[in-house]
């Protein structure tokens, strides 16, 4: 996925997470496809052609994927294939588009650092789900996340915040091309991995390692997760560590719904969940 691909579906996005919204708040009187249309201002002929330029499927089967019937469904299968991927010992590194994604928690004196002396580039880009702000050390992206319309300084108060004294560099060029590689649709020439460098508790850290081994398309619950780290009844603890997560999509806490499949409580917004989850499904099916 090149530079032109990213902005063109970063601009369809606008249109598709209002769409979404529009659905959330009226999904007690199952929108039409010329409601959905018009609640962004097109045709449905021309929001049709929108959506599945983006998605690859029209809206309506986008929908389906959206529907409590579906992710229910997904949570039992996804369930076992989790189950799979924690026994095979996989915690530390996880599969993702066929490539791997290694993970690196900052020592107990870095923590407490803050960040001192550390360097780290950073740059606003276009994404399949709008813009995004990642930002990058020498050992790897130590931040990722979605900007949402009117909060970019909100966005970088969440990155600028974890890392309290260290010294930021914008470099949006080298940042960009790390993002058009994430999303890239066909990864299977490439077998560089993302490297991850994040800062938390040990809890929280063991939490992020879990999602990695979430199968892309799949979903499962806050219980399944915090029965495979050990502790089943600590579901709460593990939503708390799931919606601090610092690095979207890479680190799949989309992947994670209620047990009653309900797709809700997103850091970066319910409808763009919806969007990654219903994204990844269309393309694992």
């Amino acid at each position: 996925m090149n530079t032109s691909d990213c902005s063109q579906q970063s601009e369809d996005f606008q249109r598709i997470e209002k769409a979404i919204q529009f659905i959330e708040q009226n999904f007690k009187s199952q929108p039409s496809l010329d409601q959905m249309a018009q609640s962004v201002h097109l045709s449905k002929y021309h929001f049709d052609r929108l959506f599945k330029r983006w998605a690859g499927i029209s809206p309506i089967q986008f929908m389906q994927f959206m529907t409590l019937d579906y992710t229910k469904k997904r949570l039992v299968e996804s369930k076992s294939l989790l189950e799979t991927a924690m026994d095979a010992g996989l915690s530390g590194t996880g599969r993702l588009h066929d490539l791997f994604v290694t993970f690196e928690a900052m020592t107990p004196g870095e923590f407490k650092k803050q960040g001192s002396g550390l360097q780290i580039s950073y740059g606003v880009c276009d994404s399949p789900f709008g813009e995004c702000l990642l930002a990058t050390t020498q050992r790897g992206i130590c931040y990722f996340g979605f900007v949402a319309s009117g909060e970019r300084s909100e966005t970088f108060g969440q990155l600028f915040d974890t890392w309290p004294d260290s010294e930021f560099i914008e470099n949006p060029t080298a940042v960009c091309s790390i993002v058009n590689h994430i999303f890239r649709i066909n990864h299977q020439k490439s077998a560089h991995p993302f490297n991850l460098q994040v800062k938390g508790t040990n809890f929280q850290i063991n939490v992020w390692k879990a999602l990695l081994n979430i199968p892309k398309g799949c979903v499962v619950s806050y219980q399944d997760i915090a029965s495979y780290i050990g502790h089943p009844k600590a579901f709460r603890a593990v939503a708390n560590a799931i919606a601090v997560n610092p690095v979207a999509y890479l680190i799949p806490c989309h992947r994670v719904i209620a047990k009653s499949g309900k797709i809700h409580q997103y850091r970066w917004g319910s409808a763009r969940k919806k969007a990654l989850i219903g994204w990844e499904a269309v393309r694992s099916a």
